[in-house]
């Protein structure tokens, strides 16, 4: 769901940069003291997993595309502020090396997977463990999915508004939210499921090896 350069205009991600770099400098503070040497390569192994998986993206109508996110696994097993982290690296690294998503969007991106996913995975999952951690795992990750994708089709939707000429005509993104919300949302809901699918099979993996979750 990776938005690219061209589709948002000034007025949206000169703000999204100024509350990105915020998030970064949040997150990124007391970090020397969060990572330990055993969590460093696992860490580094199942970003690269989620950076892999990130990279299968399948066109979606309405000026986006679908992939597994996997900032819900992140942020269960590691926190939020490191899936925040670990995953802007991710969208950078796409950005650069494949074009997946835009350097004047990154800001944008991160906030909305990163940050949005992250929050909504580590909520749902500890409001729902009293069912049993593996279907929590598995709601948790669905509604990390729906909500990162809700976040980019409302900003994508909303730039007709922003940005027109007097005349009304889109100076970026064309289409608004009636086209943008169903065409991003409808296939998120079963891509949401096949990353909750992901996701379990990680996350037991992990438990069975004791790696400590949020």
């Amino acid at each position: 769901m990776h938005i690219p350069d061209g589709f948002l205009a000034p007025i949206t991600w000169l703000p999204a940069s100024a509350l990105a770099i915020g998030a970064w400098t949040w997150a990124a503070r007391g970090l020397r003291d969060r990572l330990h040497d055993r969590m460093v390569p696992r860490l580094a192994a199942l970003t690269a997993l989620v950076y892999a998986l990130g990279l299968v993206m399948l066109p979606i109508p309405g000026g986006t595309s679908g992939h597994v996110v996997g900032v819900a696994l992140l942020a269960l097993l590691f926190g939020g502020r490191l899936a925040f982290l670990a995953y802007s690296v991710v969208l950078l690294l796409q950005s650069l090396l494949f074009g997946a998503g835009g350097l004047t969007a990154l800001p944008v991106n991160a906030l909305a997977m990163g940050v949005v996913g992250s929050a909504v995975a580590l909520a749902v999952f500890h409001a729902l463990r009293r069912l049993g951690e593996p279907a929590a795992v598995v709601l948790a990750t669905w509604c990390s999915v729906m909500a990162s994708a809700a976040a980019v089709a409302l900003v994508l939707g909303a730039q007709p508004l922003l940005a027109h000429t007097g005349s009304g005509q889109p100076l970026f993104f064309p289409f608004g939210w009636r086209i943008v919300l169903p065409a991003v949302l409808l296939p998120h809901t079963l891509l949401g499921g096949a990353e909750a699918a992901i996701t379990l099979l990680v996350w037991r993996h992990a438990q069975e090896r004791r790696w400590q979750h949020a």
